[in-house]
C-alpha cells in the first residue's frame, strides 16, 4: 500500500462559503468552529460564511479560519478507512501549526490563540503599505537569492522555495519592487506582485517571532503522535523545546516546502494529500516530484474523489 503524507495549506486559499459543502459532515464542520469563536471571543463561522470578504482577509482572522478549515477536513477524511493510515504530517507556514493541531502535538483552543497572536504580531510588524511580496517564475533559487542580494532600497529576501522556478522573496516594497527588476534581468519568466501586504518569513519579522516565541513557551505541546515535517529545516523536530524553537524561526526563516517534499519522499511517500481549501499544494507537488501522487480534500466532492483513487 502507498505510503501516505497530509499536508496542510497556508494563507492565500481563504474564500467566502469554503466550508459550506460537506453534506452529512456539516455538523463536524460547526463544532471546530464554534470551538474556536469561544477561545477567540467573535463568531468565526459568520466571517468565514458570511464574510465581508476585507474582513476574513485580515490576517489575524485568516490563520485561525484556515486553520479550522484544515482540522475540519482531516477530521472528516480521517474517519474513513481509506485515508485512516498517514505515516506524515506537513503544513506550508502557518499550515505547520494545523499539522501539529491534527498530529495531537497542540490542542485546537491553543492553536487558534497562538496564529490569531502570530497574525496580529505580523500585521504590526511592518508599516502598513511598506512591506510586500512577489513570486518570482522561472529563475532558479541562486538567481532569485542573486536578484535579492544586490538590492539597495531596504530589506528582501527570498521566503519560500517552493518549487523548482517558484519562490516567493519578501520584504520592504520598494526593496520587493527593485529584487523583481533584477530577477526579470536575470532570466525570470514572470515577477508577480501578491496580494499581501505582510512579508513573512523574512528578516523583518524577527521582532514578531520573539514576542511569540513567549506564547509558544507557555502554550502545552506534546510530542506528536504521526511526524511532523517543519519548514524551518524540512525534517522532524525530537522534542516539545525544538518544535517550539522551530515555529519561532518559521515566522522569520525561508519556507523549505520543495526540500519538505523531497523529504517525504525520501521516506518512501508515495502520495501527499493536500487538506483544507484550495489545491495549491496538491499543483506544487507535481512540480516538486513527479513520482509521488496528488490528491486533494476541500469538500464533499473532492473527498469522494480522494476514497475512490485510494480504493483503486
Amino acid at each position: 500500500m502507498t505510503k501516505t503524507a497530509f499536508v496542510f495549506p497556508g494563507q492565500g486559499a481563504q474564500s467566502i462559503g469554503m466550508m459550506s459543502n460537506w453534506t452529512q459532515h456539516q455538523p463536524m464542520v460547526q463544532k471546530i468552529y464554534d470551538q474556536a469563536s469561544e477561545s477567540l471571543g467573535y463568531d468565526l463561522w459568520k466571517i468565514v460564511s458570511e464574510g465581508p470578504a476585507e474582513k476574513l482577509n485580515q490576517t489575524e482572522i485568516t490563520q485561525p479560519a484556515m486553520l479550522c478549515a484544515s482540522v475540519a477536513c482531516w477530521h472528516i477524511a480521517s474517519t474513513f478507512r481509506e485515508l485512516s493510515k498517514v505515516s506524515l504530517l506537513a503544513g506550508h507556514s502557518f499550515g505547520e501549526y494545523s499539522a501539529l493541531v491534527c498530529a495531537g502535538s497542540l490542542e485546537l483552543d491553543d492553536a487558534v490563540k497562538l496564529v490569531s497572536y502570530r497574525g496580529q504580531l505580523m500585521q504590526s510588524a511592518v508599516t502598513p503599505g511598506e512591506g510586500s511580496m512577489a513570486a518570482i517564475i522561472g529563475l532558479d533559487d541562486k538567481g532569485v537569492i542573486a536578484a535579492c542580494a544586490s538590492v539597495t532600497s531596504g530589506v528582501v529576501e527570498a521566503t519560500n522555495f517552493n518549487s523548482e522556478g517558484q519562490v516567493v522573496i519578501a520584504g520592504n516594497k520598494a526593496a520587493v519592487d527593485e529584487a523583481m527588476e533584477n530577477a526579470k534581468g536575470l532570466g525570470a519568466k514572470r515577477a508577480l506582485l501578491l496580494a499581501v501586504s505582510v512579508p513573512s518569513h523574512c528578516s523583518l519579522m524577527t521582532g514578531a517571532a520573539d514576542q511569540l516565541f513567549e506564547s509558544l513557551s507557555n502554550t502545552p505541546f506534546k510530542m506528536p503522535t504521526i511526524p511532523v515535517v517543519h519548514n524551518q529545516n524540512a525534517n522532524i523536530a525530537g522534542s516539545v523545546e525544538e518544535i517550539k524553537l522551530l515555529l519561532k524561526k518559521q515566522l522569520y526563516h525561508p519556507v523549505l516546502w520543495a526540500e519538505s517534499v523531497r523529504f517525504m519522499h525520501s521516506k518512501g511517500i508515495g502520495c501527499l494529500v493536500e487538506c483544507g481549501p484550495g489545491k495549491v499544494l496538491s499543483g506544487l507537488t507535481r512540480r516538486i516530484e513527479k513520482s509521488m501522487q496528488s490528491q486533494s480534500v476541500s469538500d464533499i466532492t473532492s473527498l469522494e474523489k480522494t476514497i475512490k483513487s485510494f480504493s483503486e
